[in-house]
């Protein structure tokens, strides 16, 4: 068993918008690099034995802001990306909604398994995210592993951890830079 730290990454302007994010590059604005640096001086003095990250700047940035103020290089592990939203991605919440109503209802029912218009399911992203998970457990059992990545990605293994069926995982999303600890087992 693993201890993990999950940590969504910092605020983007997309965020602000209501933009799904999906795995476009968005970088973090001001506010979000301010909130990894604060979190950074949150988690020094406790003893990480490594940081992995998605490769997706928004996320990456955010594990390196955190990584200078612990001292510790960073590993970039594309498995942690976000859900890929396909068409949805950098499109307003509100015009998905309407755009796509039929799709949306779909989604809002069975979110495990309905995808957007060239995207991934959330099935398909736990999937991926428990391998990357499993794999950095078992290189770095028992010690305290940083993982910095996505909400969505997060909120499947919230899920997991804490037994809540996946279909609700759009509901257990965290704030950005708001750490979350986890006992994690294969």
């Amino acid at each position: 068993m693993s201890q993990l730290c999950l940590v969504r990454h910092g605020q983007t302007d997309w965020n602000l918008e209501g933009r799904y994010h999906g795995q476009s590059d968005v970088p973090l604005n001001e506010n979000g690099r301010a909130q990894a640096r604060t979190l950074a001086q949150q988690l020094q003095g406790s003893s990480f034995v490594a940081i992995y990250t998605s490769d997706l700047q928004r996320a990456r940035e955010t594990a390196e802001i955190i990584a200078a103020a612990i001292h510790l290089p960073v590993t970039l592990e594309p498995r942690l990306r976000e859900i890929n939203q396909g068409e949805w991605e950098g499109q307003l919440v509100d015009v998905i909604k309407s755009r796509y109503a039929e799709l949306w209802q779909q989604r809002t029912l069975d979110p495990t398994s309905v995808r957007s218009p060239g995207g991934e399911t959330v099935g398909e992203v736990a999937k991926r995210v428990y391998t990357a998970l499993n794999d950095i457990a078992r290189l770095h059992s028992p010690g305290l592993v940083l993982i910095a990545t996505h909400g969505l990605a997060l909120a499947t293994v919230i899920c997991k951890v804490r037994g809540i069926p996946l279909g609700q995982a759009y509901t257990m999303i965290p704030d950005n830079a708001e750490p979350i600890c986890v006992n994690w087992e294969d």
